[in-house]
């Protein structure tokens, strides 16, 4: 497996943040298409990111944009079905990225109802923090954080 930076515009990250929209979709009822903007990891100190198999297929993704100058949010985090050991290796692209772009900590949101998401996070360190920014007031929200010092 390989992880690159890519274009979250490119085929791959558009094939695969759908297939993202689809399973969230049948999860918590939302695509979550509303809390990702393709431009928002197109700016300095942010990044989209592919998983590869070693036939060069798209098997996962994950981004990270700037919420302060010492914080950053995980973004549209994907592995497809069967492909075992891909989301955490591509959050510890992440994490080690974010780390290399002078962020401190990460924050990262799912849904409560998303008991795959929320235990995946705790496992890898993740707590649990107070909902932020739009996430403010949403019953069906849940907010982590993770130092990566």
């Amino acid at each position: 497996m390989k992880i690159l930076l890519r274009d979250p515009n490119s085929k791959d990250a558009i094939e695969l943040t759908e297939e993202l929209s689809v399973v969230l979709k049948s999860i918590t009822g939302a695509s979550g298409k509303s809390s990702f903007n393709p431009s928002d990891v197109m700016v300095p100190r942010a990044l989209f990111a592919i998983a590869y198999d070693n036939d060069d297929n798209p098997i996962g993704c994950g981004a990270i944009r700037p919420i302060t100058d010492t914080i950053a949010e995980v973004k549209r985090m994907y592995s497809r079905p069967n492909s075992k050991g891909v989301g955490t290796a591509i959050l510890k692209y992440l994490e080690a990225e974010a780390t290399s772009l002078g962020y401190k900590k990460l924050y990262v949101e799912t849904r409560v109802i998303n008991k795959n998401a929320v235990d995946f996070y705790i496992r890898k360190g993740y707590i649990t923090i107070p909902t932020y920014g739009k996430y403010i007031n949403n019953k069906d929200a849940i907010c982590f954080e993770k130092f990566i010092l």
